[in-house]
Order: structure tokens, then sequence, then C-alpha cells
């Protein structure tokens, strides 16, 4: 199945989905199933170019529908929506607008695998088109097709439609905060408050980074999204997610179950949890609640930094609103302000049209050192956001570089993170090549070992899937974090180390087993530096160093 970044085809003409459908004269009772929702049905349109159709459902040639033969691809709060799976329910399509504003009407056309649906308000619906231009919608595992209709309203007989109506009711009801209409009866598949507002998340085949602050761009178009815990277990990485309402839950559910987040991997499998609350004792990069932005960051967790803090102060005073009220709550997994820019960066461009993990994958870097830069150097920096594979300084241009990795995500990361550091005294400039792939000399020919290729490389930091490292890429940073000391090194050795590299250590903290710490430099450009010489330093005892940037501070 395609994941969130997809294409989806459009422009299809809304009338040859919808021929006139035969008489059915002799048809046994039985066998009429839910054409009967036809009858009686008129969707009223300014536009005078249409065919009628005969719809003889409930043995009454009397009945009209007004089906069109033309589409003119004009804007419309109505949306024609084909190609359904044959057993989609009513709730499942509404669920598909609900992100973008509230569903007035539904016309379910099921002999057809076809709908329409309307919307209170124009803008809703061309939110909507747009969105689900850029990424196929899927019912069921199966993609389903979303354009306007030239009908500029829906009017359905509510009594030859009744079903369709209880739900929308339904979901109407709840969403508005309303006591739901006594006497109406709505099946068990229609969205009803009984369920857990909990979700349970698995994430297959985690070949990229997912943050919880992912997470929580893409299920907040759903609702407020009150609190998530992430955690691994089975070598999985899970998240338990509350919304403020069952309802929300039960609408993310639905629309995400089976949805990939990148390209053909990353797969969300969501159910209900048993837990109706989830107890959050720290906000940090592993749980956050957005109620409580006072919250601590927990010992030797990452703490929140100011910006996001803030961010979450007022995310909370937007909590209760619909999703269709929050700015910005409908541009694909868009993350807000800088309150999780970090998050923007670790996810890549998710969700964002025309980027997949399949983009460019060789990146340019200018006004470098060139006294100073080697393949090496480079190899170090960049791979800290992807597994670098080759590395060329040019020839007649010492100061740039062409730096190959392993896909157009870890380009866009390292890009992103990169772009305006100091590396060597001066500030590096990052952008994507035109190049696809960085060439090797030929054989025999010395370019001064200026390139170099690092393919089969033990030092690659993202080669295993699923690995932790992919929740743990931050910009560059100050504070660093260490890891696989050996009991024998202890403070001093490390802060004399750190202090070698040509900075001054401002801070250092070991973590409760003594394997891993939090040193602070002075500057982002020393902590750079000290990355740079010291990853995979021999500390002895066959322990190699691993430093990464952190997002704490000590």
């Amino acid at each position: 199945m395609d994941g969130i970044v997809t294409e989806v085809a459009v422009g299809v003409k809304e009338g040859a989905g919808l021929e006139t459908l035969k008489e059915e004269r002799g048809k046994a009772p039985g066998k009429r199933g839910s054409d009967e929702l036809l009858s009686g049905s008129v969707l009223s349109s300014p536009n005078s170019n249409m065919s009628s159709m005969v719809v003889t459902a409930n043995g009454n040639d009397s009945k009209k529908f007004k089906g069109e033969d033309k589409m003119d691809g004009a804007p419309s709060r109505v949306l024609h929506i084909r190609k359904l799976p044959g057993e989609v329910t009513e709730t499942e399509v509404i669920a598909l607008g609900l992100p973008f504003g509230k569903v007035t009407n539904i016309l379910m056309l099921k002999g057809k695998n076809q709908a329409f649906l309307e919307l209170a308000t124009e803008e809703a619906a061309i939110t909507m088109v747009n969105y689900y231009s850029a990424v196929t919608p899927h019912l069921r595992n199966q993609p389903i097709y979303i354009q306007y209709s030239n009908h500029k309203e829906l009017k359905t007989d509510n009594t030859l439609n009744q079903r369709a109506q209880a739900v929308l009711q339904a979901v109407t009801a709840v969403q508005t905060a309303n006591t739901p209409l006594s006497g109406t009866t709505v099946s068990e598949s229609a969205v009803t408050p009984a369920q857990s507002p909990v979700l349970r998340i698995i994430i297959d085949n985690m070949y990229y980074p997912v943050t919880l602050d992912v997470l929580h761009q893409i299920f907040s178009k759903f609702g407020a999204v009150l609190k998530i815990i992430t955690f691994t277990k089975n070598n999985q990485f899970q998240a338990l997610l509350q919304y403020g309402d069952p309802v929300n839950a039960q609408q993310a559910k639905l629309a995400l179950d089976g949805q990939n987040i990148y390209n053909a991997c990353c797969t969300l499998r969501i159910d209900f949890s048993k837990l109706v609350n989830l107890n959050v004792k720290y906000n940090n990069d592993k749980s956050r609640d957005y109620t409580r932005p006072d919250l601590p960051s927990g010992d030797g967790q990452p703490a929140l930094d100011p910006a996001i803090a803030a961010a979450f102060a007022k995310e909370t005073s937007l909590l209760g609103l619909p999703v269709a009220a929050v700015p910005g709550a409908l541009s694909p997994l868009a993350i807000p302000n800088a309150a999780a820019a970090a998050a923007a960066a670790a996810a890549g461009r998710v969700g964002m049209p025309g980027v997949s993990a399949g983009g460019n994958t060789v990146l340019l870097v200018s006004n470098l050192n060139e006294e100073m830069v080697t393949p090496q150097s480079l190899f170090t920096l960049f791979g800290v956001y992807g597994d670098v594979q080759r590395v060329k300084i040019l020839y007649n241009k010492k100061d740039s570089a062409l730096i190959q990795m392993a896909d157009g995500n870890q380009s866009q990361l390292a890009m992103n993170h990169l772009n305006g550091q100091k590396m060597y005294g001066k500030i590096i400039r990052v952008t994507l090549s035109k190049h696809q792939t960085v060439q090797l000399p030929r054989e025999g020919l010395d370019d001064q070992g200026l390139t170099k290729d690092f393919g089969n490389s033990p030092l690659h930091r993202f080669k295993k899937p699923g690995s932790k490292n992919f929740q743990n890429i931050f910009p560059p940073s100050a504070t660093l974090h260490l890891s696989n000391i050996p009991p024998s090194v202890a403070e001093e050795d490390l802060r004399t180390l750190f202090a070698n590299t040509g900075g001054t250590v401002k801070a250092f903290k070991f973590f409760q087993d003594h394997k891993m710490a939090l040193l602070q430099m002075a500057t982002v450009e020393e902590a750079i530096q000290a990355l740079i010489d010291l990853h995979n330093y021999n500390l002895g005892e066959n322990h190699h160093l691993r430093v990464s940037f952190s997002k704490s501070t000590i």
C-alpha cells in the first residue's frame, strides 16, 4: 500500500461512474440491495447539463435521480467519491471529511460503490480535495477517488436514507458536544462514545524515525490530543495516545489504521487500549501531557526547551476546539512554529507531497574550511543524520563537497540540521545537489584522497531497522550524549579528552549506570568539533565511544 506520501488520480469525469441505472423489473424484493437508498433522492444543481436516471429500486418508476454526464471541476461543497469497497460503512466515508470541517449530508450509492458527501462550506471541501490530491485516501486498504460534484447542494429524502442520516446525526451530536438525539438508532459500526479515548499504536517496518511530535501532528488532525507515551516493546516502537473524546479516537483509527507514514514503511497499526486515562509523569521526548506544560522532564531525560514549553502553553488553550479551527491543522503533517523544529527535521518531510524516501540523496556542501576538511570529518558529522555512502571534495573547488546519503529522507534531515552551522570556524551551506550519485574516480586515477566510498562502513548509525538511534536525532547542540563508556573511565578522563579538542567543558553528568553521560561544551561549534574528533574514539577494553547531539542541558 502506498504511504501517506503519494499521488492520487483526480479529474476523472464524475459522470463516467454514474451511468444510467437500468430499470430492474422483476427483480426479487430481497435482491434490491442498497440501491434503495437512491429512491426518492434528488441532488439539486444549478447546472442544467444533466441526464435523468430512472430509479426503480422500490418498484416506483416515477422517482428520479439527477446525475451528471459532465465534470467541469468547479469547486463545490458536495464531493463525489468513487471506487468505494463493497462493504464500506457510512461512518468510514464520513470520517474522510471530519478532519476538514462539519459534514452536513451523505448519500451512499452502494450498488455503484460511490457516495456523495456534503460539507458545511466550500472552503472545507476545497481543503479536503487539495489534501487528498497529495495523499491517496484508502478505505479498507483500497484507494478511493474524490472530486468535486457538479451539484452545489445535496438534497436527500431522509425517510429513505435513514441509516446514513442516523450515523451523520450521531457524529454531529458528539462532535459538537451536544446530547445525542433521543430515539435515534445507530448501528454498531457508527461512531459512538462507547470505545476508549486511548489508542495503542504500533509502528511496523520502522526504517525512518517516528517521534512523539510526528505522532502528535498526524493524530491531532482528528481532535485534541491530550497525552502521548512512547516506548519500545518486543523490539517494536509503540505509543499510547489519549484524545479528549472517544469519538476522535474512533475517527483516527478508521482513517489511519494500516496507513504508511513514509512510502512503503512505518506502517501504523492501531487498536483501542483497555486504558481510559494515561498517567504522564514527565514531559520529554518519550512522554508528554499537553494539558500540563509544567511537568518536569525527569532525571537524565531530554528536557523540553523553552520554545516547546511555550508552545505547549499555547496549545493547551486550543484544546477542545474542533480541529478545523486550529490554524495549520490541515496542512499534511505540518509542524507549527519553532515548537517542534526538531520533530520537523526528525520527520524528514513526512507527508509533504513530492518528497519521499526515494528523493534526492546527494547534498552539495559549500563554504568549507578547505585547509581542515576531510572526507572522514564530513562522514562523521553528516553521519549523525543518516548513513553516508560517499563523499567527494571537489578537486577544483576544495571548499565544496558532494555527500551521498542512503536515501532522500536522510539527505533532507542532514540539510535541515546542518545548513548554517559552523564547522572548522566557517558557516557551511548545505543544499540538495542536482547530481543523483557521487561518482568514484576511475581506477588508477589519484584524486589525492578527495573521494571516499563509505558504503560498507561499520560506523553507519541507521543500518538496523527500528534502531533506537532513529528516536534520538536532534539538532547540533552544545550538549553531547556519550555512550559505550567502559567502567574504568572516570569523569575526569572524559573532561580532559574533550577539552583536548580545543574547547571548554562547561558541565558533565553521568547517567546512573555510568555507561552513558551528558557533556556540555561552551558553544555548539565546539560540540560539533568534539563530535567529529571523538565519535568512535577507542577508550580501551574494546569500547569505542559513541557521541551524539543531545536536546538536554545540564
